[in-house]
């Protein structure tokens, strides 16, 4: 089971906290497949990807809240929670990085922090997705220290910039291409393979 973190809405649509719901949307776009159950708390779609079935889905509640969705599907059809990859933004790492973790703590993330506390585990695969501003703004945004954002919340729920977007669709890209692995070779080979910054001199 995939799932995609986000905020609902067309207010939050192409912002850095919703680039879980962008991958998501790729994946879908390279099954072919459409959004065929839902639920007041979630969308989902049964499809293949690369030859194996999966489930992608997509909590509608607000970020905080993700677990509840989840955890209801996760039980209604008795997933592993190691079955589960949990796809959410990182404002820890630069844009253009990667990271997998078969299990581990939330890291801050709120909605993964939810889906831990409501699958009472922290055996849940993740895939975090950078969204940190390659470029700090000279009138000292980012925290000299931590690289991180002072307004955390105005961060995150701001959009791309015109700059950053071409980053972005090389990103979610990249991210399918991990995807693939994961399924077919394991998250131990994708995480040697995929865990980083984007190279651009790879083929």
């Amino acid at each position: 089971m995939l799932v995609g973190l986000g905020n609902p809405g067309p207010r939050y649509e192409a912002t850095r906290h919703n680039v879980g719901f962008d991958a998501l949307d790729r994946l879908l776009r390279v099954s072919g497949g459409r959004w065929n159950a839902s639920s007041d708390s979630f969308v989902a779609a049964e499809v293949f990807v690369f030859g194996r079935q999966v489930t992608l889905l997509r909590p509608l509640t607000f970020m905080n809240a993700s677990g509840g969705p989840v955890a209801e599907f996760v039980e209604s059809r008795r997933i592993d929670r190691q079955d589960v990859l949990v796809y959410y933004d990182d404002v820890a790492l630069p844009l253009g990085s990667l990271r997998l973790r078969p299990r581990g703590s939330s890291g801050g993330h709120n909605g993964l922090a939810s889906i831990l506390e409501t699958l009472g585990s922290t055996d849940v695969p993740r895939f975090r997705i950078g969204i940190r501003s390659a470029v700090e703004d000279a009138d000292n945004a980012v925290d000299a220290v931590s690289s991180v954002p002072r307004d955390l919340a105005e961060f995150v729920l701001a959009p791309f910039s015109v700059e950053e977007r071409p980053v972005v669709h090389e990103v979610l890209d990249r991210v399918v291409d991990a995807t693939r692995v994961v399924l077919i070779d394991g998250m131990t080979t994708a995480m040697s393979r995929f865990n980083g910054a984007i190279d651009r001199g790879r083929d």
